[in-house]
This record gives C-alpha cells, structure tokens and sequence, in this order.
C-alpha cells in the first residue's frame, strides 16, 4: 500500500463528533504503552503525527485518520492504565464501548499486545468484549525484534491460548524498529476494504 496522503480529522467524545463521510474505519486498541502511536507512524510512513507519550493514558479522545482520503484510522485510549483516576477510567471505557456497538463503519479492530509477555487481565476482557460483540479482530503482537526468532512459537502460542483465541482471528508479529508486519497489516485493510 503506497500512503499518499494522510490527514487528522477530528477528536470525538461523542456520536455527534465522528466523521460522517460513511468510509471504512480501523480501530487500535491496547493498554498504554504498547506501542500504538509507534504502531500508526509506522504504518502511514510518518515519524510523529500519532503522538509518542512516556505517560500512560495520554490519549483521552477517540481520534479519526484519515487515510488516502478512503479510509481511517481510529485511535482510542489505551485501557490499563494507574495514573488517572477511576472516574476518568470510566469515562474512557464509556466512549469506547459506545463506539464499538454502534459504530456501522468499523470494520475491524486492531488489537494490540506486547509480544514479550503473556497477554494481560485486560487484553482479556478487551479481546472478549469484542468476540461478544462479533466485532473481527487482528491481534497485533508489538515489539517482536525484542524476542528471539527461537521463542516466536512460544510466544505466538501463550498469545493464543491466554486470549482462547478464535481459529478465524488473526495474529501479525510486529516491529516498530525493522517494519516487521507492516506489508501484512496493509494487505489485510486492503482485503477488508475490497470487500466492502
């Protein structure tokens, strides 16, 4: 996929504030510090339109890219984080889950897990919130040039199990650092949008 253009349209809290242009949307979830800013420069070729954080929960608004002027990109706060209070943690949970049942043109999820370690209590209930939903699901395992080529069936393995994951769901190794992944997450929103 050749990116040649790529525009911020909006920050949304609401159903009001979403784009109503009716294209494909792609959403990216994961807990904080997963690597999802890196994870959407990386995929449209630009080093910081995705804002990098060291604070977890820097993200508190759903926030639409738009891609080659046909589809977007969705950004959502990442869940798991401590250092915001309860209340706004509810808040975020709120915007999400309004998003993720009524949403029409979300066609798929990006879910990211950092494939060093074993996938937590909230990609657990993340990965089957949407499976209760019949929302289709890619999991994205993040920061795979950190493991060893001997340990990706391992890994790979934990991921699936701990998640109980679905045969039909993907999973696409990812690295920020040698673009491992990339061509497979252009070609799998290339196949979802010539379907639609």
């Amino acid at each position: 996929m050749k990116i040649s253009s790529v525009d911020f349209v909006t920050s949304a809290v609401r159903r009001s504030q979403y784009p109503t242009d009716n294209k494909p949307e792609f959403l990216l979830v994961g807990r904080s510090n997963v690597g999802k800013s890196s994870f959407i420069n990386t995929l449209i070729n630009r080093k910081n339109l995705a804002r990098t954080s060291s604070i977890p929960g820097k993200t508190q608004t759903l926030n639409f890219y738009l891609i080659n002027k046909e589809f977007y990109l969705v950004d959502v706060p990442g869940y798991g984080f401590a250092k915001v209070s309860k209340k706004l943690k509810n808040k975020f949970g709120m915007i999400i889950e309004d998003y993720l049942k009524m949403r029409e043109n979300l066609k798929e999820v990006f879910m990211l897990v950092d494939f060093r370690h074993k996938p937590t209590e909230d990609d657990v209930l993340m990965y089957n919130y949407l499976k209760y939903y019949n929302i289709p699901v890619t999991i994205i395992a993040t920061k795979s040039d950190k493991v060893s080529r001997n340990s990706y069936d391992k890994n790979t393995k934990i991921i699936k199990d701990t998640l109980n994951m679905i045969d039909e769901d993907n999973i696409i190794l990812f690295s920020v650092v040698n673009k491992t992944g990339k061509k497979e997450v252009h070609e799998r929103i290339l196949e979802i949008i010539d379907r639609t």
